[in-house]
């Protein structure tokens, strides 16, 4: 099976899934345990999304700016520093180890 079947079978599936959820009843999404889980459902993916994108190069592993950039970004929402300020402050520490040769 190549990448291009691989994704349209995803496609295929992923928009199935969205019509079938059209199917279910307004009453079992306004459980409380629904709202949270849709709701934990969406940090989850958003999380993993951003590890992926800080941690990896194509394929492969790699350690480089990013990875302290997220800890600084992720240290200054902490402390519910404003959001231009924790990107501003990532952006910086990432461009600093970079000056610095710690990574490309």
């Amino acid at each position: 099976m190549t990448l291009w079947q691989i994704i349209l079978l995803a496609s295929i599936a992923v928009l199935a899934l969205k019509l079938v959820g059209y199917l279910v009843p307004p009453r079992v999404l306004e459980t409380p345990t629904a709202a949270r889980t849709a709701n934990l459902t969406t940090v989850a993916l958003l999380s993993a999304l951003i590890v992926v994108q800080t941690v990896s190069v194509g394929q492969q592993l790699t350690l480089d700016a990013r990875l302290p950039a997220l800890v600084v970004a992720a240290g200054l929402l902490a402390v519910r520093a404003p959001f231009i300020l924790v990107i501003v402050a990532a952006a910086a520490s990432a461009a600093l180890l970079r000056m610095l040769g710690w990574a490309a």
